[in-house]
């Protein structure tokens, strides 16, 4: 990591010169503090409220989990939650009352305690949320939905793991701050991504300091979702694509944004400041839907406005610059980017046949102008949870073991009693290209302020997903 007033990430993180360098931090950080207060978009905290970083869990002995949505992403996810040890899915919702049976049958046909059932009407979650025995409430809703029932679960006392995005208005992610902070419950942004075996490597080098001073990096999420969006059984009731008529914004980029962040400690020791967005035309749905859809599909009564690709270009306070792309309607194999650079090298995923996907170029290891294989240094900095769980995670997980490891260590962190990896604050700054792109493409790109949801925060460099090896509780 890029050293702060001459003091290095490990030495902060528990190094033998942590004291002094603390001393030496806090002097500094008061002082880039203050760069925070009466930024714009960044009110003060409400009096009574309190910080939620460094936040941990209460311990619980079993974690019990609620699923709101049994669509195709909940229903594969309740599996994996039901596969940790010391986990149990108490209780399925969703809006079509038959999909919660069904996914109840199944937990219970593979030998697993049979679940409450919910459903039946849109407001079917809340009953679910009186329960006084689900610990967490995992959220796989359409976007819509999601703040809403996200501030709901906070408020009945659940801990809350949403699917992106966790909202999509800035207001919206300002009252999950504070609904978090008022009721010290968490709200995690549900990032399978940011668990990734490469993104965890990369993010290893670039705080070990492989890369030198961190510089760039880019991520973003391309992926050709047009067969999927024109289906009329994948998305119920359409509310992907329909999200494509109602406005121009980088809807979903968190998967490529989050693990960028995290390696250029965002939200802890450097910041996103501005945001300026561009948006190509919006070509790919029509003209996908002119050469396949057929006549009578709802889908010709449609507008689209969405450009195909939107572009994010995000300066950190550090000087640091993220570009974070969003496509889902060009022909494309898919691409998360997943790039870092540095002064002395540079990562790139997606870049060819190898098996991990990546290349790589650091100095004095490597020269001639030619990339290099990332496995010797994939295996050199692999992340402890992969050495631990990569087995269970490519047999229980979805999304090359992501969505497993992901669950795996919220429900280790929560049984631990520790503190979670990613909290509240990571998932409102990850989330809010969402709505700043919106903001930045009215007024024809121009840079619009990044808040400062850690409210100063920011300046202090804590652990995240870099985390120490620790077990999971035995099950009782």
């Amino acid at each position: 990591m890029q050293e702060t007033s001459g003091v290095s990430r490990r030495a902060v993180l528990g190094g033998a010169a942590a004291t002094g360098a603390m001393a030496a931090l806090g002097t500094a950080g008061t002082a880039r503090a203050a760069e925070t207060a009466g930024t714009a978009g960044t009110p003060g905290r409400p009096t009574g409220q309190t910080s939620m970083v460094k936040q941990p869990f209460d311990a619980y002995p079993t974690v019990r989990v609620g699923v709101i949505g049994i669509g195709n992403r909940g229903s594969g996810m309740a599996d994996g939650w039901a596969a940790v040890p010391g986990c149990v899915v108490r209780a399925v919702c969703d809006v079509r009352a038959p999909r919660a049976k069904a996914k109840a049958d199944r937990l219970e046909a593979d030998g697993k305690p049979r679940p409450l059932e919910f459903g039946g009407s849109p407001d079917a979650y809340k009953e679910m949320l009186k329960r006084d025995d689900i610990d967490l409430v995992y959220i796989a809703t359409p976007w819509e939905f999601h703040y809403e029932q996200g501030k709901a679960a906070m408020l009945a006392g659940k801990h809350v793991l949403v699917e992106l995005p966790i909202a999509t208005e800035l207001d919206e992610l300002w009252d999950l701050v504070n609904t978090s902070e008022r009721t010290r419950r968490h709200l995690l942004l549900s990032e399978n991504v940011s668990y990734g075996r490469n993104e965890l490597a990369m993010l290893r080098m670039a705080h070990d300091g492989v890369f030198g001073d961190i510089t760039n990096g880019h991520g973003g999420y391309l992926h050709d979702l047009r067969e999927l969006l024109f289906s009329t059984t994948y998305y119920t009731d359409s509310w992907r694509r329909l999200w494509h008529t109602r406005s121009t914004a980088s809807f979903y980029p968190m998967h490529g944004l989050a693990p960028i962040a995290a390696a250029m400690d965002i939200n802890r020791g450097d910041r996103m400041v501005t945001l300026r967005a561009t948006a190509t035309e919006p070509k790919g749905l029509a003209d996908y839907r002119a050469r396949f859809v057929p006549e009578g599909h709802p889908a010709w009564k449609e507008t689209y406005v969405n450009g195909d690709l939107v572009t994010c270009l995000i300066d950190t306070a550090d000087g640091r610059i993220i570009r974070a792309e969003h496509d889902v309607s060009s022909p494309r194999p898919y691409s998360r980017i997943n790039t870092i650079a540095g002064s002395r090298g540079i990562f790139e995923d997606y870049a060819g046949p190898a098996p991990t996907g990546g290349r790589v170029y650091v100095e004095p290891d490597h020269g001639g102008h030619s990339w290099r294989d990332f496995k010797a240094m994939r295996d050199e900095y692999d992340h402890w949870l992969w050495k631990k769980i990569g087995d269970d995670a490519a047999n229980n997980g979805g999304h090359g073991g992501m969505d497993y490891v992901l669950q795996w260590r919220t429900v280790q962190c929560m049984r631990a009693g520790l503190v979670p990896d990613m909290d509240v604050y990571d998932a409102a700054v990850w989330c809010s290209p969402v709505p700043l792109s919106v903001m930045s493409l009215e007024n024809k790109g121009r840079p619009v302020q990044v808040p400062d949801f850690t409210r100063g925060s920011w300046v202090n460099i804590r652990l995240g997903l870099d985390t120490r090896e620790s077990d999971m509780p035995s099950v009782p």
